[in-house]
């Protein structure tokens, strides 16, 4: 056989290319600044709630106080789970990922939305609304289950991030720890274009409804390099244990060409604006449960890391939303394997939002099925087409 020569297409993952417009949410890379809406997501963080946030994102505006009333008052209704959805809970086994049930319960979630599939701008927002408040509840009774225990009935006089931490518990927490997690809630919320929003805009192009979007948009979320990257900064904490060890785990690392987690990132070339709210409220949070090391490790590898990638490599890495929001969550009592879960709470509204801009954009020209080209390579046969070979003869 003849070799033949090819030059494969770089797979870049799309980094640089512009795919549509949105009016939804900017990452700046070189200033470091992330905007929702018009807003700075720092700004809003450190002075909105959650649902104001969701109202922005979904309607476009930030939202009167009658509105504002009025529509926490909707996700309020809408935290009850279906019947049959805590039945299949009940069904499956304890140590299943609960990334997977989540992929799995939004798809199921459709069952009770008699209006999904009529995909009217009125019966998305309000199917958006009932993710946005039925997703918390899910993650939270799915723990619950997974330990023996029967879910908690939600409270409507606790807002979002209350509620949340109640249902998980089944104890009222501290207003400093529901401050704390709103503010996370709030700079998760959105991202622009990263990998899992994609998603969510790929299948809703195709004319789904939201909840397919939704349940793939969980899927990317799911893996390692995406919202999974949070677990594995707590386990290199975890692994690291002391701030003695940190310089030689820096260095192995480095040497061996791995990366430190939570360091870099696809966009940002300056620190991540986030990472700057979350750091002091993991501190503070270690603190109230007289669990300091965690926030002592980060910083002082934090610190480490950076120096010697610089020594390394001649450039410069920056700090991620990851890096802090892992021990945060660690303070707060949240399981390690229920980080990317609350990841995903606190970014439907998010992907919601993307996904109603995709499907009822009124800007020209129309957004269109997502259907990108290849090049193709060829195979073993060469360029050409292979010809067919009886069984008998191969």
């Amino acid at each position: 056989m003849d070799e033949f020569e090819c030059t494969p297409t770089l797979n870049t993952g799309l980094r640089g290319v512009e795919v549509a417009s949105t009016r939804i949410s900017l990452v700046d890379a070189k200033a470091g600044k992330l905007i929702y809406r018009g807003y700075l997501a720092t700004e809003l963080a450190q002075n909105a709630s959650f649902e104001e946030v969701v109202f922005l994102l979904l309607h476009e505006r930030l939202p009167k106080k009658q509105e504002l009333e009025a529509f926490s008052g909707r996700l309020k209704n809408n935290r009850r789970l279906p019947p049959a959805v805590l039945d299949v809970l009940k069904s499956l086994e304890p140590d299943t990922s609960p990334m997977d049930v989540l992929q799995a319960g939004v798809c199921l979630m459709v069952q009770a939305d008699a209006d999904a599939g009529t995909g009217t701008m009125e019966s998305t927002l309000a199917s958006a609304e009932s993710l946005v408040a039925k997703v918390a509840s899910f993650i939270a009774a799915w723990h619950r289950i997974r330990n023996g225990q029967e879910p908690v009935e939600p409270d409507n006089s606790l807002g979002h991030a209350e509620n949340f931490l109640y249902m998980l518990t089944g104890k009222r927490p501290q207003a400093a720890v529901v401050d704390f997690f709103d503010t996370a809630l709030v700079l998760h919320a959105e991202h622009s274009f990263n990998a899992s929003t994609f998603t969510a805009r790929q299948v809703i192009s195709s004319r789904a409804h939201i909840y397919a979007a939704i349940s793939a948009a969980v899927g990317s979320l799911s893996g390692e390099l995406h919202g999974g990257a949070n677990v594995r900064v707590m386990e290199m904490l975890k692994a690291i244990k002391t701030v003695d060890n940190i310089e030689a785990y820096v260095n192995e690392t480095l040497d061996s060409g791995k990366k430190i987690m939570g360091l870099g990132h696809a966009v940002y070339q300056v620190d991540d604006p986030r990472a700057a709210i979350l750091a002091p409220m993991a501190k503070k949070m270690g603190e109230m449960v007289n669990q300091p090391l965690w926030f002592e490790l980060s910083t002082r590898l934090e610190q480490v890391a950076k120096q010697r990638f610089k020594e390394k490599k001649g450039r410069d890495i920056f700090v991620n939303v990851d890096f802090y929001s892992a021990s945060l969550f660690y303070a707060m009592g949240i399981p390690m394997d229920l980080f990317t879960p609350v990841f995903a709470l606190a970014r439907v509204p998010g992907w919601a939002a993307h996904v109603i801009e995709e499907k009822f954009a009124t800007s020209a020209p129309a957004p269109a099925l997502y259907r990108p080209g290849a090049a193709y390579v060829g195979d073993y046969c060469g360029p050409d087409e292979c010809s067919f070979v009886a069984m008998d003869q191969r």
